[in-house]
């Protein structure tokens, strides 16, 4: 349930109203936008009468809201959330970021890659310290030594880094670490312990889609790490797994504009992931870009034939710089006023 603050109500009145929701069990969540304030009500509503919140005299309009996800809910919180990703890098609200970096970290050609993918115009360093792989025989990452590759670049470049983590006892190595934003990867979307562990930190989570995971399913993992507290979230739309085999998953660019239409929290595609073919990334991203997310999240090596991960679906660093400044192109048109 959703309540509409009046715009004449004071912040004492707003703060009253609060106390005495709050006083009979429920939850509370106030959004104060530019132009109204609005208090979500978590909790079994049923048991509110509507009619006696609108008869106060600071409540406009009482709604109820009938999806499961009440934080991520853009009726609880009309405005776009803004994410600080840390280094002054915000996403989310008009401002577009660009994650790249080798799927994992494998040495000290990071910092070259770090290099050229932020002269190109990436804003995020992304790498892989650890990994999850499908068989136990696969590489599996360098673990602590490649957190402190992916920080020295950071320390280096200024950039904030992300970087996933797999299990709940390591959350807290990672927030001691400085890591600026965690990844949730897409095998551990709907690992409740792991959701809830990074919801109770205040650092960025970039929350992936799961491989079968539907939109809403997507948004109810958003949901257990903002209940814990955390409400630093970005979504990933990374492609989802479906009959066809002619690229590693089915890009899902649908999504983009949904989610837009469901949440405030920023989104933000993944094209690497979502076509597993060099080949199809920059298209993947340009309709992405066009669709438009907040973000991408794109793999680059700069010898994809020797990469110790998913080579084949990363790009060269001069096939990135081609794309940014397609991708630049694309945010002009799709951002002017033509008013």
């Amino acid at each position: 349930m959703i309540a509409i603050v009046k715009q004449t109500a004071t912040t004492d009145q707003l703060e009253h109203f609060v106390q005495w929701i709050e006083a009979r069990g429920y939850r509370t969540n106030v959004s104060q936008g530019d132009n109204e304030t609005i208090v979500g009500i978590i909790g079994d509503t049923t048991k509110i009468d509507p009619f006696l919140l609108e008869s106060m005299d600071i409540i406009e309009q009482v709604r109820r809201v009938s999806e499961p996800y009440k934080l991520a809910n853009r009726k609880f919180h009309p405005e776009d959330t803004i994410v600080d990703c840390g280094h002054g890098v915000l996403i989310g609200g008009g401002h577009f970021q660009v994650m790249a970096g080798p799927c994992s970290v494998e040495g000290d050609n990071l910092i070259e890659i770090a290099r050229a993918v932020k002269a190109s115009g990436a804003t995020i360093l992304r790498g892989g310290a650890y990994k999850p792989r499908t068989s136990p025989y696969a590489y599996q990452g360098m673990g602590e030594r490649g957190l402190d590759l992916l920080l020295e670049a950071s320390a280096e470049l200024d950039m904030p880094i992300v970087t996933e983590v797999m299990d709940p006892r390591d959350v807290q190595l990672f927030v001691d670490r400085g890591i600026d934003m965690m990844q949730i990867g897409a095998r551990n979307a709907q690992n409740f312990n792991l959701l809830k562990e990074v919801g109770k930190t205040t650092t960025p989570v970039l929350l992936k889609r799961g491989l079968s995971g539907t939109i809403d399913e997507l948004l109810m993992a958003a949901e257990y790490v903002m209940s814990e507290g955390n409400l630093n979230v970005i979504l990933c739309e990374r492609g989802i797994r479906t009959f066809e085999t002619r690229t590693r998953n089915t890009f899902d660019v649908n999504a983009i504009p949904v989610l837009h239409h469901l949440t405030h929290l920023p989104v933000v595609g993944d094209p690497s992931h979502a076509t597993g073919y060099t080949r199809y990334v920059k298209q993947a991203a340009f309709a992405a870009t066009a669709a438009g997310a907040d973000g991408l999240e794109i793999e680059v090596h700069n010898c994809p034939q020797e990469a110790w991960s998913d080579g084949a679906q990363a790009l060269l660093p001069e096939a990135f710089d081609d794309a940014m400044r397609r991708i630049a192109l694309i945010r002009e048109a799709i951002t002017a006023d033509l008013g």
